[in-house]
């Protein structure tokens, strides 16, 4: 459960992140954290859907993580989180072992499309989209399959990078069986329900 000493540890992390991001200008060694209103929403879609098989595409430092983690503890259910850079891997490890989610999160260090290839069919119910988005077109077959019915996928960036997302959201769209909306939190949130 989302505690009140939760949301303030993660308003710190988050504005820790901010800073250190403001020093740094290689897009590698920043953290590039969601907004807090984004997790808080993220949160809340993961408990309102009883999400019990979560998936996020680009772990960064794991902030993201940490709001999927403590949803998917609360909902006895498990996020898997992978990302290419084995040093965010270390560093979201430390940060959601400091929030107890050792048995809630896997880590996984690895290529988007390995982990995505691993996957059973319609395997998951919520999955978070937060990577090299001139790959998301490339990944959507692959999503698509794996996404449970009723399953709620969301892009972060929506709104503040609308056009490198462009391909991913036509090939959505283009989807029977899918309904999608972006939605004005943070930097802005593609969410898609497979309404099937």
């Amino acid at each position: 459960m989302l505690t009140a000493a939760h949301r303030n540890r993660l308003q710190q992390l988050w504005q820790e992140g901010e800073a250190h991001d403001a020093r740094h200008s290689a897009r590698a060694d920043k953290r590039l954290n969601i907004t807090p209103d984004t997790g808080l929403f993220l949160y809340q879609l993961a408990r309102a859907r009883k999400a019990m098989a979560l998936l996020e595409i680009g772990t960064s430092n794991g902030y993201s993580a940490v709001w999927l983690g403590l949803a998917a503890q609360a909902n006895k259910g498990r996020l898997r989180s992978v990302d290419n850079s084995a040093h965010k891997t270390a560093l979201a490890s430390a940060m959601l072992d400091s929030f107890g989610l050792q048995q809630s999160v896997s880590l996984h260090t690895a290529d988007a499309f390995e982990l995505l290839a691993a996957c059973d069919d319609e395997s998951v119910d919520m999955l978070f989209l937060d990577a090299d988005r001139s790959r998301y077109a490339g990944y959507w077959p692959e999503i698509a399959r794996i996404l449970a019915p009723r399953a709620v996928l969301v892009m972060d960036n929506a709104v503040s990078h609308a056009e490198e997302c462009a391909d991913f959201r036509a090939a959505v769209l283009a989807t029977h069986g899918y309904l999608a909306e972006t939605y004005p939190i943070g930097k802005g949130q593609f969410v898609i329900l497979k309404d099937l």
